[in-house]
């Protein structure tokens, strides 16, 4: 059975799963398929965004280890779509989990766990009818865990048995994706704003949280607005500059990524001399790089090329909003 992200089985399944390892000298030759399924799958880049979130989030954890009367400090990672949040997210978590799990193994035969957890909200929650007395996100808690919910439990209900499970399993990290979604006006956003409030407060747990710019989301207006702006450190995870001081943080990355690449004819210090290119294709957006040489190596696999051109860099349509933002410039 194949479980989602937003359980504590797809979770676990995810972070102990080895990650794809790049070719190391003196490794075989990988078969094509291999290759593809490689470029599909690909690494995780470590970029400044990810060491910045890893940092933050283990000082948040240590700084409301010991916060009981309040709600511990939160951390919201804002920035454009295809700037590489959820990526950075899914990383952070991971480790997170990995070394709590080395720390704290589970006794033989438990199923809850005694490690990080981590949540998502794939969609905006549709607004329940008044006679329901449940908030989407209550049961989406309860979901993760496998706690038992009935349509005769009550809201409060619901949320001491996710309290109350929570707090035995041990769970430190609650990270929420695509938080812009969440609207405090409409009724549905009003609840779960004042659950994430309550919960916030419970639970012996740091809630991390993501999504596109939300500094221009609803996220912040109103009282619960302002409380959760008054709580939690924002972190920009926008696009890569160009340059940055004497730093060229883009062209790093790009160099990065080649050096990751497993094509057999592809000369190193090629991409990396394409960095200007790359970046006006991209608009310094990570998850528009890594998809563009991503599907470029996997391109140069099929046509028998094994190495990524300038040419081949043109060949590829990206993402909507990078092809109508940032289209290449003629004759280059």
């Amino acid at each position: 059975m194949s479980w989602p992200l937003t359980t504590w089985q797809g979770w676990h399944r995810f972070a102990t799963t080895a990650p794809v390892v790049p070719p190391r000298p003196g490794d075989p030759p990988r078969s094509t398929e291999e290759r593809l399924a490689y470029h599909s799958s690909f690494v995780t880049i470590r970029t400044p965004a990810i060491h910045t979130l890893a940092t933050q989030v283990r000082t948040l954890m240590i700084l409301g280890r010991h916060q009981q009367t309040t709600a511990r400090p939160s951390l919201i990672v804002t920035g454009p779509a295809a700037a590489g949040k959820t990526t950075a997210l899914l990383n952070v978590g991971r480790t997170c989990h990995l070394a709590h799990t080395r720390k704290n193994p589970p006794p033989p035969g438990q199923r809850t766990p005694q490690c990080p957890s981590r949540m998502f909200w794939s969609r905006p929650a549709r607004p329940r009818k008044p006679s329901s007395p449940n908030s989407p996100a209550t049961t989406e808690f309860a979901r993760y865990l496998g706690i038992p919910v009935t349509a005769r439990m009550t809201q409060t209900q619901i949320t001491e048995a996710v309290c109350h499970t929570y707090t035995q399993a041990g769970i430190q990290l609650v990270m929420i994706d695509e938080i812009h979604r969440l609207n405090p006006r409409t009724t549905t956003g009003a609840q779960t704003a004042d659950l994430l409030k309550d919960l916030s407060e419970r639970l012996p747990a740091t809630f991390v949280y993501a999504g596109i710019n939300v500094t221009d989301t609803p996220l912040f207006t109103g009282v619960r607005g302002a409380q959760l702006a008054g709580r939690a450190t924002l972190v920009d995870c926008g696009p890569l500059p160009a340059r940055h001081g004497k730093r060229e943080p883009f062209r790093d990355v790009i160099t990065d990524i080649e050096n990751h690449l497993d094509l057999q004819q592809h000369k190193p210090g090629t991409l990396p001399r394409h960095a200007p290119y790359l970046h006006q294709r991209t608009a310094g957006r990570i998850g528009s790089l890594t998809r563009l040489i991503r599907q470029a190596a996997i391109t140069a696999i099929h046509d028998g090329t094994e190495r990524i051109t300038k040419t081949t860099l043109d060949t590829i349509r990206l993402d909507h909003l990078a092809e109508t933002q940032h289209r290449p410039r003629q004759g280059r």
